[in-house]
């Protein structure tokens, strides 16, 4: 997209890690001349340059705001793995599926976008045994049944690829991210490595692959800035296996035969003390790693850090002590992780 005129920028979900940490990163673009920000609550960290829309992106509403903004490029991060956050399972479809169908019938009325990038998920591919050690992108699709979570991403993304059809003249980017860990960002995957004791399923050892905070705005803001169209599958390099992960972690492991595993994590949801989405627990038998060559040679991305490096970087800087007091970090960094913590357990900034 030629840059004439400074960008005028849409962010859903700009309370949440996503959203928030790229409106950020877009303070210091001279590029972009404005930002505006939907999401139900206004973003903890304040902005300059961030105009913030309380707007529910379910409602058809959201047409009025594209209309009124003249926004040329959306970038649609709300798109989320927490029932939690929306009251239950009914509540995070609605905002996962017809926030995106809706989002994206406004954009398709709105001459002036240009650009759209949505956040998917590597979840769309399932993890099953008897799959490619290293995913590609072209792999979604293949007779696999998803459900919950993975199904939410799967059918947005049969949404966003309409748009692009009746859209040509839109750069449509579908950015596919591994699960996300850092110092700042409290995930389901971050609580499910914090506990006390890590439950496994006994005679399972799967490779994990994740994917640093800080790498995934890295990613968004490429592209948003490129001028790249496509699926790209987003990751650290490497992978470690669940019994080194927690080794690395300094958390001792209890293996537990696959039903009584299921069991368990029913329970750690019921009782609030991790929010990991049933439906992804496969993801805990077989793991699941990405090929991310086409997002370093086409998108120019290029992970600052390993999945070695990511978990280790969580593990010395989780906590909130570690991150606020360290000079190193920006302000509102600080904030933040002060923030995530205050948050009850499941909901993500």
């Amino acid at each position: 997209m030629p840059d004439q005129h400074p960008r005028k920028v849409l962010i859903t979900g700009v309370s949440h890690l996503f959203g928030l940490r790229l409106a950020k990163r877009l303070e210091a673009d001279d590029d972009v001349g404005s930002v505006i920000g939907v999401d139900l609550q206004e973003p903890a960290i304040p902005m300059k340059k961030l105009d913030f829309v309380r707007a529910d992106i379910r409602s058809p509403l959201i047409a009025r705001v594209l209309e009124s903004t003249e926004v040329d490029t959306i970038v649609h991060t709300n798109i989320t793995s927490s029932p939690r956050t929306f009251g239950g399972r009914s509540g995070m479809k609605e905002n996962n599926v017809l926030g995106t169908l809706q989002l994206l019938a406004a954009a398709q009325r709105a001459q002036r976008v240009k650009k759209v990038v949505m956040r998917s998920s590597a979840a769309v591919y399932g993890s099953e045994p008897g799959e490619p050690s290293i995913i590609p992108e072209d792999h979604a699709g293949k007779a696999v049944h998803l459900t919950g979570y993975a199904k939410d991403c799967a059918e947005a993304e049969t949404y966003a690829r309409d748009f692009g059809r009746r859209r040509p003249d839109v750069e449509l980017v579908i950015l596919r991210t591994q699960n996300v860990a850092g110092p700042t960002v409290r995930t389901s995957i971050t609580d499910y490595l914090s506990l006390p004791i890590v439950p496994s399923a006994l005679g399972f050892d799967p490779r994990l692959q994740l994917l640093h905070e800080e790498d995934a705005v890295d990613a968004l803001y490429l592209a948003l800035t490129g001028d790249q169209r496509g699926i790209f599958n987003i990751a650290a390099e490497g992978v470690v296996y669940l019994s080194q992960a927690t080794r690395l972690l300094r958390r001792p492991e209890l293996p537990l035969v696959p039903f009584t595993a299921r069991f368990a994590a029913g329970l750690l949801r019921r009782f609030g003390i991790i929010d990991f989405p049933t439906d992804q627990l496969k993801l805990l038998l077989y793991g699941r790693v990405l090929d991310i060559r086409r997002a370093r040679e086409q998108l120019g991305f290029t992970p600052r850090y390993t999945t070695k490096q990511t978990l280790l970087d969580f593990r010395d800087h989780r906590s909130v002590e570690d991150v606020t007091g360290d000079p190193s970090r920006p302000t509102w960094e600080r904030d933040l992780k002060r923030l995530a913590a205050e948050r009850p357990t499941g909901e993500t900034v």
